[in-house]
């Protein structure tokens, strides 16, 4: 495993770029993988999902790492308390550091990268936003089918919420983990938000 948790990641000309770790952790919605460096976090995958297709009740709410180097890169640190903030004290995760990205999608100008950004900025904790609301908030009322696109090249979902961009009609939509797993996400957050209102 520990050729697993440190990889050299090498360039098409030779060169290394970086020194490429990964941490897993056990998360109510099932495993979670950080890849990432020193530069920052290069992809978030939702490995083995714990939730059953009909559930969209609060599972668990612990999320600790079991398995990871003993030192870890300061960007998969801060990874790592974002996502345990996010399921366990959702209201913390405004409060902490979002990890820098050291993924090629984050790295050139493109629709792609500004939907990302202007979903991170834009779409708040326990919010929903169409995909054609947000083409219009990135500034092409016309590339909805775009958003689509951009979702699903997503590198690091949870900390930029793909989860909270729905269809116009109010049904969900597409999502890499499953449907039942972004209205989990989309539940865990409405029912934070209801308990931060009280």
């Amino acid at each position: 495993m520990a050729s697993r948790l440190h990889q050299k990641v090498a360039l098409k000309d030779g060169k290394t770029q970086c020194k490429k770790m990964h941490v897993m952790l056990n998360s109510p919605v099932g495993r979670i993988e950080i890849s990432g460096c020193g530069t920052g976090v290069h992809e978030i995958q939702l490995k083995e999902n714990a939730l059953s297709q009909n559930s969209t009740k609060e599972a668990s709410v612990t999320c600790e790492v079991c398995e990871g180097p003993e030192e870890m890169t300061e960007p998969l640190k801060q990874c790592t308390a974002w996502l345990q903030a996010y399921f366990c004290e959702p209201w913390m995760t405004e409060k902490l550091p979002m990890p820098p990205f050291h993924h090629p999608v984050f790295e050139q100008d493109s629709f792609t990268r500004q939907v990302l950004w202007t979903l991170l900025r834009d779409v708040k904790f326990g919010e929903a936003v169409s995909y054609k609301q947000l083409a219009d908030l990135a500034g092409n009322s016309k590339a909805a089918r775009a958003v689509g696109g951009a979702m699903r090249s997503n590198p690091v979902p949870i900390l930029i919420p793909c989860h909270r961009v729905i269809c116009s009609s109010g049904q969900t939509g597409n999502y890499g983990g499953g449907t039942h797993l972004k209205q989990w996400l989309l539940s865990h957050e409405k029912l934070q938000k209801e308990k931060l209102a009280y």
